[in-house]
């Protein structure tokens, strides 16, 4: 696999991650005191999810790290064409929903916990994840960002 931290657009994007979840959170996601290269190096390689979609209507995943990738088992090239509304199945996508529309409202959701599939179809629950608002220089929203480290098999 290509090493998908290098490209710059994901350079861009991981540096708009990191510096939205400090808006909102008032904490760091991982240590940022190195170059914005390193930090998207240090962010793909974390041993937590982090994984993002863009604001488009039906938005389309844009972001998985290597965490993401795994569990999700995908590679880089399909996640990226994944519309994220696929990552629940259809019995869990209002419950989705509402909680990413809390997350728009509020600018961040934490605590969050619910059911997830994976590509091959097998379901997981995700337990204390963080959904917040990704944000450009002037403040608009361009997308939403969740990170977990806790989830089981179901």
């Amino acid at each position: 696999m290509t090493q998908m931290w290098t490209n710059p657009v994901v350079v861009e994007w991981t540096q708009r991650l990191l510096s939205s979840y400090r808006h909102w959170t008032g904490r760091e996601l991982i240590e940022r005191i190195d170059e914005p290269d390193v930090q998207a190096h240090r962010l793909f390689q974390a041993p937590f999810v982090v994984v993002s979609h863009g604001a488009e209507t039906d938005p389309v995943l844009n972001y998985g790290n290597r965490m993401a990738l795994d569990l999700w088992e995908m590679t880089w090239d399909q996640l990226v064409q994944t519309p994220s509304r696929l990552t629940a199945e259809p019995i869990n996508r209002a419950e989705r929903e509402w909680m990413l529309e809390q997350a728009k409202t509020r600018g961040y959701l934490d605590t969050y916990r619910g059911v997830r599939i994976t590509s091959t179809g097998r379901r997981f629950l995700v337990e204390n994840a963080l959904i917040w608002n990704i944000v450009d220089a002037e403040g608009r929203r361009v997308g939403q960002a969740a990170t977990f480290s806790t989830w089981t098999f179901l």
